[in-house]
């Protein structure tokens, strides 16, 4: 569902990324860990489309996404790909069901259609009563939560999220890694996680580690 294919990355004269080769299953939970500067957000990043490898390919869905420019790229970015962040992203200056449907407007969703799917994922992630809050008062797990229903409000066919849980405490970190195995089993969503937390990784249907670039 999600490959890619000697990708190869480099900052001026420092090689981040050295020939990386992986696939992604429909419905699979995959995580990526390793030391600070192995290249695993580097790596995601360029699975997500948001930065382009020296060489190599990425294929969604059947199709070569890394070759995408443009519109082309940003609209099947929109459609297919889900980000959460370590720092959720969310604007301030809307309240939590405004960042979830913020995706869907930009895809041309009808409003009335995007705050039904943004409710509906709100409410399965236990939100249904933080709808009108802004993000500044939330706790950070909701705030995380929200970053991960808006995610999904494009039903993308992959979610990828860099260190989910790496601003939570323990108690909401534990919280949030649940949720992803719920949204797998009940949406067959699959996930690709970048993390330091080894419980997560432990939980994941796959663990690939890398060092200094490569997967080992």
């Amino acid at each position: 569902m999600l490959s890619c294919t000697g990708i190869v990355k480099s900052y001026g004269a420092l090689p981040v990324l050295k020939g990386i080769s992986l696939e992604v299953q429909s419905g699979e939970i995959v995580s990526i860990t390793g030391e600070s500067g192995a290249g695993k957000s580097t790596l995601l990043h360029i699975l997500g489309t948001l930065d382009k490898p020296d060489s190599g390919t990425v294929t969604c869905q059947g199709q070569v996404i890394s070759g995408f420019r443009g519109n082309k790229l940003a609209d099947f970015r929109n459609a297919h790909i889900g980000f959460v962040f370590q720092f959720h992203q969310l604007l301030p200056e809307f309240n939590a069901l405004e960042n979830v449907c913020i995706p869907a407007w930009i895809a041309g969703v009808k409003k009335s259609a995007a705050t039904a799917k943004a409710q509906e994922l709100m409410s399965l992630l236990g939100l249904r009563e933080r709808a009108s809050h802004k993000p500044n008062q939330l706790s950070g797990g909701e705030q995380q939560r929200v970053a991960i229903a808006r995610a999904l409000i494009n039903g993308p066919a992959v979610v990828l999220a860099d260190e989910p849980s790496g601003n939570l405490d323990s108690a909401n970190a534990e919280m949030l890694h649940k949720y992803f195995f719920r949204l797998r089993d009940e949406m067959g969503q699959t996930f690709v996680i970048v993390t330091h937390n080894p419980q997560l990784a432990a939980m994941a249907d796959r663990n690939l580690k890398m060092r200094d670039g490569v997967m080992i």
